[in-house]
């Protein structure tokens, strides 16, 4: 595994994250949290001390990974923001992570990244069943040279892709997910829908 300030990190995560810095296209998808990008402070933090009383990991690397998903949100807060095209599982909003306040803040932050005008958010719906195109969460990068990256980790193991051939066919698979997926109005619909579960 390759070190880094948040201590072990999968194999070719490192590089994503140098990449995604510069990536003027990110597409993601999730399945049962909300990605790292578009993580509250306090839903990052029950997830890290999660693993803590697991014994996972210490509370010295909880702090430093709970940091480092914030640093990696600031360094997407530029001048020419890269286009997000996010598409999440449904259980990303149905799974309750810390407790009715923290979720509450959690779905608002959705709510307000789906306004922003470089972010179009997609909620895959549970009723799509065997027809979802991927059945792991998978981030790809459009590099300023239009060259695409993926990214896409199991849970003891990460792989960053550079093949054009392989990238291809992870991006034609990512397409017909979104096909797939309820569009951005329906989808911040279903997420107003799931905040009204939590004062």
């Amino acid at each position: 595994m390759a070190q880094d300030q948040t201590g072990p990190l999968l194999e070719g995560f490192p590089e994503y994250v140098a990449n995604e810095g510069k990536a003027v296209e990110i597409r993601l998808y999730e399945i049962g949290i909300i990605p790292g990008l578009l993580q509250t402070p306090g839903y990052a933090r029950c997830l890290a001390d999660s693993n803590v009383r697991r014994g996972a990991i210490t509370p010295e690397r909880a702090d430093r990974r709970v940091k480092f998903i914030g640093q990696r949100q600031d360094v997407l807060d530029r001048r020419n923001r890269p286009m997000r095209l996010i598409v999440m599982d449904e259980s990303c909003i149905r799974r309750e992570v810390g407790g009715p306040q923290v979720m509450a803040e959690q779905l608002d932050r959705l709510l307000d990244v789906a306004e922003q005008p470089n972010t179009v958010m997609q909620i895959a719906p549970f009723t799509r069943g065997e027809q979802r195109a991927l059945d792991l969460p998978l981030n790809l990068l459009t590099l300023p040279d239009m060259s695409v990256l993926a990214y896409a980790e199991s849970q003891i193991r990460g792989h960053m892709e550079r093949h054009t051939g392989s990238v291809l066919g992870l991006l034609t698979a990512y397409h017909h997910l979104q096909a797939e997926a309820l569009p951005h109005a329906a989808s911040v619909a279903m997420i107003q829908e799931a905040r009204k579960a939590y004062p």
